[in-house]
């Protein structure tokens, strides 16, 4: 008899749980995940976006694989295309986009896109850059703001959000994870590429790359900031993002280029699609709700 409602309460909770994120308060903009210690250090680089050989010079490199990343998993989403324009019709949010190194390429793709940041120095850069382009000016929209400052405005409204090389600048991953899955409509696709936490990517990404051969400013990455991919992955698929692809990046500072690889030790890219909502049948939320009434331990179970 116990093993036999053991049984009947487990199944009852993991149905409650496949519903829990239904139920999710929208997230409260009183928190901020910017760190104002970042700003500082993006404002002090916001001229400098465009200079292919500068600073930013990796980021320009990172395009050749990103880009067609972002492309090709969205594409897999949509039976047909136009020639030229593979992105029309998709509207994507391109968060931190700084001076709009990812963003352009993606409005000429066809998309329509949001870039939005926290530094007003940035957004200023990107929109003067996209002013030169009639073609661009139309399809992207820049906004000096956090993620967390749209959130309501613009619930279940893109196809796509990108957060690429942001996570490990935030002071609240988890808030930001959830704000980015609020925005998404739901079978939207959530892309991130960052750095692992590991001793290598401490002693190439901070010692070697800031410290040694200056590839990037010193002080522009925090090494406890940085999130692993097991840890991106559960924080993910806590808010109802299931995840369909993790792979490596290598940036090779002689060549100036980066390469796919399988080892995601340094760092690495990611693809997660929100799920669709489930809709319970007639009357079989209710009568969860009571059997969980009815059982504290399970009440205390969907509380976690």
């Amino acid at each position: 008899m116990w093993s036999k409602s053991y049984r009947i309460t487990f199944a009852c909770l993991n149905t409650m749980k496949s519903y829990r994120y239904l139920w999710t308060r929208p997230y409260s903009t009183f928190r901020t995940t910017v760190d104002s210690s970042e700003v500082k250090t993006f404002l002090a680089l916001a001229h400098r976006w465009w200079d292919e050989q500068g600073v930013y010079a990796p980021l320009h490199s990172m395009n050749d694989l990103r880009v067609p990343f972002i492309r090709d998993n969205l594409l897999k989403t949509v039976a047909n295309h136009q020639p030229g324009k593979p992105l029309s019709g998709m509207k994507i949010l391109d968060v931190g986009c700084g001076g709009g190194l990812l963003t352009e390429p993606l409005g000429r793709l066809g998309a329509s896109v949001i870039g939005i940041d926290p530094v007003d120095a940035n957004i200023k850069t990107a929109q003067l850059h996209k002013s030169f382009d009639p073609v661009l000016d139309k399809r992207i929209e820049y906004r000096a703001c956090s993620l967390e400052e749209i959130v309501e405005e613009t619930t279940e409204t893109f196809d796509a959000v990108i957060a690429s090389e942001v996570v490990e600048h935030v002071i609240d991953l988890e808030t930001f994870i959830q704000c980015c899955c609020q925005v998404l409509k739901p079978g939207g696709s959530l892309f991130i590429t960052t750095i692992n936490k590991t001793q290598l990517s401490y002693v190439l990404g901070i010692v070697f790359a800031e410290q040694i051969a200056g590839i990037v400013p010193k002080g522009t990455h925090t090494w406890d900031k940085f999130i692993s991919p097991e840890k991106l992955e559960s924080i993910m698929e806590s808010n109802g993002l299931s995840v369909q692809t993790v792979v490596g990046m290598l940036y090779n500072p002689f060549s100036g280029y980066w390469h796919w690889i399988e080892n995601t030790s340094l760092n690495y890219a990611a693809h997660a699609v929100k799920q669709e909502h489930l809709v319970p049948a007639e009357g079989e939320t209710e009568e969860l709700r009571v059997q969980a009434s009815t059982n504290p331990s399970m009440h205390e179970e969907l509380k976690k």
